[in-house]
């Protein structure tokens, strides 16, 4: 059963890394629309840019989480396996 974890955590780790230069990339194209279009001041400009710059962060502590629960349960499941011996 800890194999099937470990597999599903790999599968959710996978798509995080996939999914991260695409979501920066989106704040990006997010990013110049609203300075093409003029949407907003200068002030407000940089406003947005740190959220749009927070909102990719968020993938990124996503997968870093992942990763971790992927280590856990590797650290677990071999000091269980040790035991077993």
């Amino acid at each position: 059963m800890i194999y099937v974890g470990i597999a599903c955590f790999g599968l959710s780790l996978i798509f995080q890394l996939i999914t991260l230069p695409v979501e920066f990339d989106a704040s990006r194209r997010a990013l110049q629309s609203i300075e093409n279009g003029g949407l907003l001041a200068d002030d407000e400009l940089v406003g947005a840019r740190k959220t749009l710059r927070a909102a990719a962060m968020t993938y990124v502590a996503a997968t870093a989480v992942a990763l971790a629960q992927i280590l856990r349960l590797l650290i677990i499941f071999g000091n269980h396996r040790g035991s077993d011996d």
